[in-house]
């Protein structure tokens, strides 16, 4: 009896076109530290703490940390931006 044994390339398939999208795909987080909104605006971290416990960034609490969703980052930022314009 002889057993025939196949190389990688023959049992190799395309993946399928969702397969594709799914590989390719971007998974963002729905909210951010406080540290990586720090990172984000190029502050530091007392600073970005600052900010958000003077209610100056809007966050909510997750057990002992801080939460902060992108659109509070930009909201932040779009103030900032009126502030500097009305100057």
């Amino acid at each position: 009896m002889t057993i025939r044994t196949r190389n990688a390339a023959e049992t190799w398939e395309p993946p399928l076109e969702r397969d594709t999208y799914l590989a390719s795909e971007v998974i963002r987080p729905k909210w951010y530290t406080t540290a990586e909104v720090a990172t984000m605006l190029g502050y530091g971290l007392t600073k970005t703490k600052h900010l958000v416990l003077s209610g100056q960034i809007r966050s909510v609490k997750d057990g002992r940390s801080r939460r902060i969703l992108p659109e509070w980052v930009d909201d932040y930022i779009r103030r900032k931006v009126a502030e500097d314009q009305a100057a």
